[in-house]
């Protein structure tokens, strides 16, 4: 039998106000979880700080889902730590769990019976407990080093059944723990890279101008007296769109682009075959440090609306040059 010949009919308003009463309902949970982390909180980022070994964090059914996204953040920020299903931790995987390290369980009820039935050995070898529960008389908050209190008035859910609420709460608290963590620690944006390497943000956190320029013989550079055929030759050699022009000692005086190219052509008056790269180039070349990050030259190509640029030393000496292409093939723009 189809179950959708039972379903009552309803309109789009009735659903758009289903969704915003639900945004509202767990908004204001969230605004009334601010007021109560207090002195507990702090406890538990110290605990945690202090820690000399990893946090555990574990949870069963939704609360599971919710502890799993807990350790990644907090591993992600700066704070070792991963996830032990409860069930599990009771069939062997409570060895992962050693004495110097700090663990977070979570349950809104505060009786979840595969926390309750691990607790006596966690105690016993001298882990030391974090509870995240809505109910700060329940059998887990009390026998917790620390309390974390994430009660909430009501669940979005309209037969008050569906974990919804709650989880927003425990999420929202778990993330004020790693966000804390993460300052106290000092952590930068350059840590947060290291952790992320095969992501768009470590790309543009790690990935530096030495790593994507060109150097050596495949960096387009001809002398400040060379003619414009050389430089035509230097450009179509390296396919850069560029050639930076040098002196005798490699520092860079300018630079002549395809830009530069379709000006003189436009100008009867200059001798394509005799004269000098020096006399038509670009003196103000926009460069940049071999250090610098890749995504800084996207942002200046952006900015000067250039495609490519040169790199220099403190000495202002040739050392590189890259284009638009070399940034999207590092997968940095």
């Amino acid at each position: 039998m189809d179950p959708l010949q039972f379903m009552a009919p309803v309109d789009d308003r009735t659903i758009i106000e289903n969704a915003r009463r639900v945004i509202l309902t767990e908004a204001a949970s969230i605004q009334s979880l601010a007021d109560r982390v207090e002195q507990a909180f702090a406890a538990a980022c110290r605990l945690i700080l202090e820690c000399q070994g990893r946090i555990v964090v574990s949870g069963m059914g939704k609360s599971g889902h919710v502890a799993r996204k807990i350790a990644a953040t907090l591993a992600s920020t700066g704070t070792p730590a991963f996830f032990v299903h409860p069930g599990e931790a009771s069939h062997g995987d409570l060895g992962m769990v050693q004495p110097h390290d700090v663990m977070l369980l979570l349950s809104n009820s505060g009786e979840t019976d595969e926390l309750l039935f691990i607790l006596p050995f966690l105690k016993r070898q001298g882990t030391a407990l974090i509870a995240m529960t809505g109910h700060a008389g329940s059998a887990l908050a009390r026998q917790a080093d620390i309390h974390l209190d994430a009660a909430v008035e009501t669940e979005a859910c309209p037969l008050g059944l569906a974990p919804t609420t709650s989880t927003t709460a425990a999420m929202v608290l778990g993330d004020a723990l790693a966000v804390a963590l993460l300052e106290a620690r000092g952590f930068t944006a350059d840590d947060f890279a290291r952790s992320h390497p095969a992501g768009n943000l470590g790309r543009r956190l790690l990935v530096r101008i030495s790593d994507v320029m060109h150097s050596g013989e495949a960096l387009p550079r001809v002398r400040i007296n060379a003619k414009l055929s050389e430089a035509l030759m230097e450009m179509s050699r390296t396919r850069l769109g560029i050639t930076a022009v040098i002196d005798d000692a490699g520092i860079l005086r300018g630079v002549f682009s395809d830009g530069d190219l379709r000006r003189v052509l436009d100008d009867h008056r200059v001798d394509l075959r005799e004269a000098e790269v020096g006399s038509l180039m670009s003196r103000t070349p926009i460069t940049i440090g071999a250090d610098q990050l890749a995504s800084e030259a996207a942002r200046m190509m952006e900015q000067h609306q250039v495609h490519a640029l040169l790199v220099v030393n403190t000495a202002q000496q040739l050392v590189g040059a890259l284009n638009i292409h070399d940034l999207l093939r590092a997968r940095v723009v």
